[in-house]
């Protein structure tokens, strides 16, 4: 179990590999807080009233 085994990390960094025993995914310490992400201010836009429909009432004779 030394340099030339692939099923150990460092058989796999000898061998310049990854896999099971050597991931590449990082890891993070435990009980550490991430950072806060802030969030950027957006400028909001109002949007102007509906204009209203003015429909004239047809004259009725009576």
């Amino acid at each position: 179990m030394g340099k030339g085994d692939r099923k150990t990390a460092k058989g796999k960094r000898y061998n310049s590999s990854y896999g099971n025993a050597r991931s590449k995914a990082v890891t993070k310490a435990a009980g550490t807080a991430a950072a806060p992400v802030a969030k950027k201010a957006t400028k909001t836009v109002a949007k102007a009233p509906a204009a209203k429909k003015v429909t004239k009432k047809a004259a009725t004779k009576e």
